[in-house]
């Protein structure tokens, strides 16, 4: 048996009373004076979703409030994997559902649904599945586009599965006024005509000037009103009726300006801003 060393006792602190912790914490406050610039580096309070566990390094820093803005993270060329993100940054994040579904009635027209559904023969009989497109933005310069599939049963699963693909393809857009006939340098419109292609649809985006509104169908209206776009002419050709693949192109559309390079003397010429409007 080893002898055990006898453990040390600890000195005795002595607690100070109320009224010497109220004097110590006044006499702190008056040697520490807080500065305007100390004010401003502390930026703006972001609120977190409820229940967020942050899984990547970019979930944790927006979770910390290192990042507070969402275009520090198209600056830094950050992926977003968690759409938590988004929802911090944007909180005033809108969606809408682009019907591209159908089933054709007695007199040969078709009654659009929010589902487009498919089917495939399988040895035990046929197996459906449904499709679902929503787009979300912030109507000024953000928009993103979803797409998501799963079996019928399961209808509002495949449409918040379709939201959350959304949020994580959200990006910044240019917007401007290139058209000849206005020319007020403000953000109503795009900066240069552009074109988009998904399967046989192609959209051409043309700037409009100011008070000619959305020339473009009811469903591609929502595309452009989350965009931020209020003015805008649109041609198309090929079998636009599949409405899968037009708002596809018109997404590749307005995904393109971003690609176009542009002098400073011509983008403050036509306005062009690419995200928010400061």
């Amino acid at each position: 048996m080893t002898d055990r060393k006898p453990k040390k006792s600890q000195p005795k602190v002595k607690r100070e009373s109320k009224e010497q912790e109220e004097k110590h914490k006044q006499e702190i406050s008056a040697g520490e004076k807080v500065t305007e610039a100390d004010i401003k580096n502390e930026g703006p309070k972001v609120e977190v979703p409820e229940g967020w566990v942050p899984r990547t390094d970019l979930g944790r820093a927006v979770f910390d409030g290192r990042i507070t803005d969402i275009d520090q993270i198209f600056k830094e060329g950050y992926k977003i994997a968690e759409s938590e993100i988004v929802d911090t940054l944007f909180p005033n994040l809108e969606n809408e559902i682009i019907m591209i579904g159908g089933t054709s009635g007695k007199g040969g027209g078709i009654r659009r649904t929010i589902s487009r559904r498919t089917t495939r023969m399988h040895k035990s009989g046929r197996r459906f599945r449904v499709s679902v497109m929503v787009v979300v933005g912030n109507r000024d310069g953000y928009l993103g586009i979803g797409i998501a599939s799963g079996p019928p049963n399961m209808h509002r699963g495949v449409i918040n599965k379709a939201l959350h693909k959304a949020k994580l393809n959200i990006i910044p857009i240019t917007r401007g006024c290139g058209s000849w006939e206005c020319g007020c340098g403000s953000t109503h419109s795009i900066p240069i005509k552009t074109v988009g292609k998904t399967g046989s649809v192609s959209v051409y985006l043309m700037p409009a000037p100011k008070g000619i509104g959305l020339c473009c169908s009811a469903e591609m209206k929502k595309v452009m009103r989350l965009a931020g776009i209020t003015d805008i002419w649109v041609k198309t050709r090929g079998h636009s009726q599949t409405r899968y693949n037009f708002a596809k192109a018109v997404f590749n559309a307005i995904k393109k300006v971003n690609t176009i390079r542009m002098t400073e003397t011509q983008m403050k010429k036509i306005g062009a801003c690419m995200g928010k409007v400061e």
